[in-house]
């Protein structure tokens, strides 16, 4: 298995600059299996609703999520990413990637 991995807006790219050094050597580690493994465990991700998923990260007792989506099977498209600070991951930041990820694939459609 290997997919591309693109980011889309420059959220992620936002969101990474927030991040430990030690964090985001984790992050990366993910990212990395999420490119060459076929079937991730859960442990690292978990499909949320309407095709998003989130890239879950805990270091050091702190928590972490990154919204992602498969595109055309083999791309991965990361958006925001937060630091979760309460059991269930909030519907606001939900939101944000659900409409991030209707932006993606209309200006997807526009540049076909």
């Amino acid at each position: 298995m290997n997919r591309t991995i693109i980011t889309y807006g420059g959220y992620f790219e936002r969101f990474l600059a927030t991040l430990a050094p030690k964090v985001v050597v984790k992050l990366q580690y993910i990212i990395a299996l999420l490119e060459t493994v076929d079937r991730m465990p859960t442990k690292f991700i978990k499909h949320l609703r309407d095709g998003l998923y989130e890239l879950r990260i805990e270091y050091e007792g702190n928590i972490y999520r990154v919204f992602f989506i498969f595109d055309e099977g083999q791309v991965v498209v990361l958006f925001n990413g937060f630091q979760k600070k309460t059991q269930k991951t909030p519907i606001g930041e939900i939101e944000k990637a659900l409409s991030l990820k209707e932006a993606y694939y209309a200006d997807k459609q526009s540049r076909n």
